[in-house]
């Protein structure tokens, strides 16, 4: 099946408060991970939580190495990885309980998504809460 993204859900998650997973997030200020962090953290109110091998401190918060090794609950992973890499971070996203997963822009991976639903996540696929929330924000 073809994922479809449902607006309410997108409407929902960038409205409600919430802790973000932002996985593929580092120091390195070229890549679109930590503009799109900056944007959930100061724009939306997100608490984010960046998740790189490295396990950096990024835009004041804490950074772990995997979604693993979070301590608490997380509600939605962000992913900006490739998405031949992105059905190991569904996995793990499932695996910790995480209430959605957010595959980035251009990032798709249609078997993770039917995972991620089956397993009762929400799912958003192939966008970035920064186009859609002008939109869909209150």
């Amino acid at each position: 099946m073809v994922h479809v993204n449902d607006p309410e859900v997108i409407r929902r998650l960038l409205n409600t408060r919430g802790r973000w997973a932002v996985v593929g997030l580092s120091e390195n200020r070229a890549r679109t991970a930590h503009s799109i962090a900056k944007y959930l953290q100061g724009e939306l109110g997100m608490e984010i939580v960046p998740i790189h091998p490295k396990a950096q401190r990024v835009h004041g918060a804490t950074g772990y190495a995997t979604l693993a090794d979070v301590p608490g609950p997380i509600d939605v992973v962000d992913v900006f990885v490739r998405s031949e890499l992105a059905g190991d971070v569904v996995d793990q996203a499932i695996a910790v309980g995480a209430k959605a997963v957010w595959l980035q822009l251009g990032v798709v991976d249609e078997a993770a998504a039917d995972r991620a639903r089956a397993a009762g996540l929400e799912v958003v696929m192939d966008t970035c809460p920064a186009m859609e929330a002008p939109r869909l924000t209150t």
